[in-house]
């Protein structure tokens, strides 16, 4: 999965809980009964692990080109540079 993926999955994840959710609750409540609530929720979470845990063929539109071995070692990796700055002491 590759990044843009990943937001995607995460958004679809939040839209759809949140959609069951009050789904849920709009039926729990109109038919007076906490257990059809709860019954519908827990679908509505079955059916987005289903759509967001796997990774599905939309989740890897946007694949990243990894640089190769060889044109890697051309381009060292930068250093950390080391700064030994002092702090002021305070004199009076």
């Amino acid at each position: 999965m590759d990044w843009q993926g990943q937001k995607l999955a995460e958004q679809l994840m939040q839209i759809l809980l949140v959609g069951f959710a009050v789904v849920a609750f709009a039926a729990g409540y109109a038919l007076g009964s906490f257990q059809m609530m709860l019954l519908i929720y827990a679908s509505g979470v079955v059916i987005t692990t289903l759509i967001t845990v796997p990774n599905w063929p939309f989740y890897n539109r946007h694949t990243l080109k990894w640089l190769d071995p060889r044109e890697a070692e051309k381009h060292p990796k930068p250093q950390i540079a080391s700064s030994s700055s002092k702090k002021k002491s305070n004199k009076k």
